[in-house]
C-alpha cells in the first residue's frame, strides 16, 4: 500500500483512552487533599498551564509558582506522585484500541494531544501507550497546542497522507471541529459505543 491510500488515526488521548492529565476535578481533589486555597490555585494554574503545555515551563517552574509558592507542609515529590496518580484508563477503549489495531492491518496511529511533559511521559510509561501509537505529536514536544491548526498539519506532514485519508476524536468538539476544517474526518468522542462503531466502519472503507 503506498502512502496516498494509507489510512492514518489521529487521536487525543486525555478523555478518550485515559482520563485527563491534571483536569479540573483532580486540582480540586488536590486542593481538598493538601489544604491547598482552590481559588488562588485556579488563578495561577490559568496562567500557567498553557506554557507547560506547549513545553515552555517544566513540571517544576508550574508547581513553583501554582502550589509552592508558600511553605507547605508536603514534598514536591508527594505532590507530583498524587498528580501522576490521577492518570486512570477510561473502560473499554485502551484495551480495545491495541486489540483493533492488531486487527486493523495496515491503519497507523498518531495521538495529536495536548500534555506536559512529564505528564505525557509517565501516561506513555506506565499505560503502555507505544502498543497504540506510531508517533507522538504532543504540544509539550513540539510547540503547538490545540485548538492550532498547525498541530494536525504536522501530524500529516509527519504520515505523509492527506486529510481525507485521515480519522480524529477527540473529547471535546470544538477540538473535533477544528481538525474538521482541515478536511479530516473528525469527531467529538461521546460514548466507547459510537467510537468502536465508527471505527470499524472506517477501518473497512477503501
Amino acid at each position: 500500500m503506498n502512502n496516498s491510500q494509507r489510512k492514518i488515526l489521529l487521536l487525543d488521548i486525555g478523555g478518550v483512552l485515559l482520563s485527563d492529565g491534571w483536569g479540573h476535578e483532580s486540582r480540586e481533589k488536590a486542593a481538598d487533599v493538601f489544604g491547598i486555597d482552590h481559588t488562588e490555585m485556579s488563578a495561577t494554574h490559568n496562567l500557567l498551564f498553557s506554557l507547560y503545555e506547549a513545553g515552555k515551563i517544566t513540571l517544576d517552574d508550574y508547581l513553583d509558582t501554582v502550589v509552592f509558592n508558600q511553605p507547605r507542609d508536603f514534598s514536591k515529590v508527594q505532590f507530583k506522585e498524587f498528580m501522576f496518580s490521577q492518570s486512570v484508563e477510561l473502560t473499554d477503549m485502551l484495551s480495545w484500541l491495541k486489540e483493533w489495531k492488531r486487527r486493523s492491518g495496515n491503519v497507523r496511529v498518531i495521538a495529536v494531544n495536548n500534555e506536559g511533559r512529564e505528564l505525557n511521559q509517565h501516561r506513555i510509561k506506565t499505560f503502555g501507550l507505544h502498543d497504540v501509537f506510531d508517533a507522538f505529536v504532543s504540544s509539550c514536544e513540539v510547540g503547538l497546542t490545540k485548538p492550532d491548526p498547525a498541530i494536525w498539519r504536522l501530524a500529516m506532514s509527519i504520515a505523509q497522507v492527506k486529510p481525507e485519508r485521515c480519522l480524529y476524536f477527540d473529547d471535546r468538539l470544538l477540538m473535533a471541529q477544528a481538525a474538521k476544517r482541515l478536511g479530516i474526518q473528525a469527531y467529538q468522542h461521546q460514548t466507547v459505543q459510537e467510537t468502536h462503531a465508527i471505527l470499524e466502519d472506517w477501518v473497512q472503507q477503501r
